[in-house]
C-alpha cells in the first residue's frame, strides 16, 4: 500500500510541474503586436556595437592620440583608390580617442533594456595568456600611474577564445572569454523563453595593430579557431536554441536561393532562439576559412558576411545608411539580413545628430547598431538610440 505521505508528495510534484508549465506558457510574449507568421528577416531591432566593452582608460586614449592621426588625416594620406571605401566605413573626422569613447553595461543589462542585437569580438588564444599583460597598462604603470581602470588578467590566462576589441589598447571586457559571453546570453535567453530572436554578430579579429612598444604577440586566427567558435556555440547555446544556415537553406540548392525565396523561419518559430553572424575587419571575403570543408555554410552555425550573388549570401554588413541607404533597402526587400549602424565612432553622439540613425531605421536594416543604448555619454549630450515605437522589435519599415 502506498503511504499517505508518498501520495501527497506525488500530488505536490504533479502540481509543481503544472504550475511551472503554466507560468512558462503565460510568460509575456515580446513584440506581441507583430504577427507570429512574420519571417524573422522582416523585423527590426536595436543592437549594440562591441557590446562587451567596459570602456578604455582615458590615459590609454591619450596614448593613442599621441601616436595615431585622426580619421580625416588617415584618409588624405591614402591612395586615391582606397579613399572611397575607407570613407564609407569611417565617414567622420574623429580622433582615435573619440572613436573609442563609449562603454556598455553588461550583456544582461543590455538585454533587459531591450537590445536584441549584440556584437562580440573574438581573438584566438590557443595556449592562453596572449592578452593577459596589455602593453598600454604596462607602459603607464612604468610612468608611475597606479589608478588605472580595473583589468583582471586571471580569465585571460587559460586557453580559449578571448573577447576584446584591440589587443594592448581596448581590452576591458565585461565578459573576457567567448564562453563566458555566450553563457550570459544563454542564461538570459533561458529566463525569457518567449523573446524575439537575439542576433549575435561575431567579429573574428584576424589582424592586430601593434601600436605601442612591447605590444603582445597576437596568435594567428586559423581554421582551427573558426572550428572552436562553432564548438563553443554548440556547447554553450545548444543546437535547439539556434537558427542556422542549414535551417534557412532547407531543401534549396543554395542558401542564397532560399533567402531570395523568403525561406526564413517565422517569428513564432524563432522565439527564444539565437542567430549568429560572422564577420572580419578585412571585408566580405575575410572569413573564407569558415567555408573550408563547409561549402555554402553547410554544417556551420553562423551566417557569414556576404555580398549578393554568393551562394552563401544571407547576411550583409552594410554600416553606412547615409551613403548606402537605397542599397540597404534593396537588400532587405530581396530577403537578405542586414546589420547597419545608427552612429559611427561616436560622432553622432558628440554632436547630438540623429540624421544617421533616422536613415538607418528607415532603410529597413534588421539590426540597427549603436554605442548609445542608454542615457549618459562622454560628451554630455542627450543622444540615445531607441527603436521607434518603444517595443523591442517592429516590422522593418522598408518592407511594410
Amino acid at each position: 500500500m502506498i503511504s499517505r505521505s508518498l501520495r501527497l508528495a506525488s500530488v505536490l510534484a504533479t502540481a509543481t510541474i503544472a504550475l511551472t508549465a503554466a507560468a512558462a506558457g503565460q510568460q509575456k510574449r515580446e513584440a506581441s503586436e507583430i504577427p507570429e507568421s512574420t519571417p524573422i528577416n522582416r523585423i527590426q531591432v536595436v543592437g549594440t556595437h562591441n557590446s562587451y566593452s567596459a570602456g578604455v582608460d582615458p590615459r590609454v586614449l591619450a596614448l593613442l592620440d599621441q601616436r595615431l592621426p585622426s580619421m580625416g588625416k588617415l584618409l588624405t594620406a591614402m591612395p586615391a583608390d582606397k579613399r572611397a571605401e575607407f570613407q564609407v566605413a569611417h565617414p567622420n573626422d574623429v580622433t582615435f580617442s573619440e572613436a573609442l569613447s563609449y562603454r556598455h553595461p553588461s550583456l544582461t543589462e543590455q538585454l533587459n533594456l531591450g537590445v536584441r542585437g549584440l556584437e562580440i569580438d573574438v581573438n584566438a588564444d590557443p595556449d592562453g595568456g596572449a592578452y593577459a599583460d596589455p602593453a598600454a597598462y604596462r607602459l603607464l604603470r612604468a610612468q608611475g600611474i597606479t589608478d588605472l581602470l580595473p583589468f583582471d588578467p586571471a580569465p585571460m590566462k587559460a586557453p580559449g577564445i578571448k573577447v576584446l576589441h584591440m589587443a594592448d589598447i581596448d581590452f576591458r571586457s565585461h565578459c573576457p572569454t567567448f564562453r563566458g559571453c555566450l553563457a550570459e546570453i544563454k542564461a538570459w535567453s533561458d529566463a525569457h523563453p518567449r523573446h524575439v530572436p537575439i542576433f549575435v554578430m561575431i567579429e573574428a579579429k584576424v589582424q592586430s595593430m601593434p601600436i605601442l612598444p612591447g605590444s603582445s604577440k597576437v596568435p594567428p586566427f586559423t581554421a582551427a579557431t573558426y572550428d572552436e567558435i562553432d564548438r563553443t556555440i554548440l556547447d554553450v547555446i545548444g543546437r535547439a536554441s539556434l537558427v542556422t544556415p542549414d535551417d534557412v537553406r532547407g531543401n534549396y540548392p543554395t542558401l542564397e536561393q532560399a533567402v531570395l525565396a523568403g525561406h526564413w523561419p517565422t517569428l513564432g518559430q524563432a522565439r527564444g532562439k539565437i542567430i549568429f553572424q560572422l564577420i572580419t575587419a578585412t571585408g566580405h571575403d575575410g572569413a573564407s576559412d569558415y567555408l573550408a570543408g563547409h561549402p555554402g555554410l553547410k554544417g556551420r552555425l553562423a551566417f557569414l558576411d556576404s555580398q549578393p550573388g554568393q551562394p552563401y549570401a544571407a547576411f550583409i554588413l552594410d554600416d553606412n545608411a547615409l551613403a548606402r541607404g537605397a542599397q540597404i533597402s534593396d537588400e532587405v526587400r530581396k530577403g537578405y539580413l542586414v546589420r547597419s549602424r545608427s552612429d559611427i565612432e561616436t560622432y553622432e553622439a558628440k554632436v547630438n545628430d540623429m540624421t544617421r540613425a533616422n536613415a538607418t531605421f528607415a532603410s529597413g536594416a534588421q539590426v540597427v547598431s549603436t554605442d548609445f543604448e542608454k542615457a549618459g555619454n562622454a560628451y554630455g549630450t542627450p543622444y540615445v538610440i531607441r527603436l521607434p515605437g518603444g517595443s523591442v522589435a517592429r516590422v522593418a519599415p522598408a518592407v511594410k
